[in-house]
C-alpha cells in the first residue's frame, strides 16, 4: 500500500512539471501581464466614468441660481432662494431649508423658464 501512494505522488508531481528541459522558461514581465491588463480595464469601466460624473456634477453646483428647482440627494423638492459659496437656501412647501451645494442631485427646471434638457 505505501509503494501505491509513492507512485501516485510521483504522478501527481510529474503532472505540475514545468515544461521540457530544453525549454527556457518565459520572461518574469509576462507574468505582470493579465495583472496591468486588469488594471487599465479597471479605470476606463469603473475610475473614468465616475471622474466624468464627478466633473458634470461640479459644473452643475456653478451654475446653480435663485429660482432654479432643484431635487436633492435626500429626494426633498425645493426652489433656491439664495445661493452662498458653500451652502444654498431652498424653500420646499412651507420649509425653508439651508443645504449643502453637493447635497443637489440634479436642477429640474432653470428659472426663468429654461427647462433641464435629458
Amino acid at each position: 500500500m505505501g509503494n501505491m501512494d509513492l507512485s501516485c505522488s510521483q504522478t501527481i508531481l510529474a503532472l505540475g512539471a514545468p515544461a521540457q528541459p530544453g525549454q527556457q522558461p518565459p520572461p518574469a514581465w509576462t507574468s505582470f501581464v493579465p495583472m496591468i491588463l486588469l488594471v487599465v480595464v479597471f479605470y476606463f469601466i469603473l475610475i473614468r466614468p465616475q471622474q466624468k460624473k464627478a466633473k458634470q456634477h461640479a459644473e452643475l453646483l456653478k451654475a446653480v441660481r435663485p429660482g432654479d428647482k432643484v431635487v436633492t440627494s435626500g429626494g426633498i423638492l425645493g426652489v433656491i432662494i439664495t445661493v452662498k459659496e458653500k451652502h444654498v437656501t431652498i424653500r420646499s412647501a412651507d420649509a425653508k431649508l439651508e443645504i449643502t451645494k453637493s447635497a443637489i442631485a440634479e436642477i429640474t427646471e432653470r428659472s426663468g423658464g429654461e427647462s433641464k434638457e435629458s
